[in-house]
């Protein structure tokens, strides 16, 4: 991995913007930080968020970069179908571990199942 980028998982999301699990100190020095779509849709669609949540995250959404995903997005569709082939992760799981991938970052995440993954670089951080 070239220089300090890192694509943040959901769970990596809601710990940085409660000032938990040590993401800000990972992110300190970062030349690039970033977000799945996946991510943006699974924050979003959580049960009980509050207006105040939905406009923090826009907040945070706006000092980020926004990994999108289209039919165009080649690199990115097979490297997510590889991924959810030979790892057998759930499909939101292998878009992000591939959006990680093309974007050459660390993936940021709590979530022990991108171990399986071992052509990922990944910062783990507690439950």
């Amino acid at each position: 991995m070239s220089g300090r980028r890192f694509l943040l998982d959901t769970n990596a999301v809601v710990a940085l913007l409660r000032g938990e699990g040590g993401v800000l100190d990972v992110l300190q020095d970062a030349e690039w930080v970033g977000v799945s779509i996946i991510t943006q849709l699974e924050f979003l669609s959580f049960s009980g968020l509050t207006k105040a949540d939905a406009d923090l995250f826009g907040e945070f959404l706006d000092q980020v970069a926004l990994v999108p995903l289209t039919s165009q997005d080649e690199v990115l569709v097979d490297t997510a179908v590889r991924i959810r082939k030979r790892h057998r992760l759930k499909l939101p799981d292998a878009i992000i571990a591939a959006s990680a991938l093309v974007n050459d970052a660390a993936l940021v995440s709590a979530d022990t199942e991108f171990d399986r993954v071992t052509s990922l670089s990944r910062v783990a951080l507690a439950d």
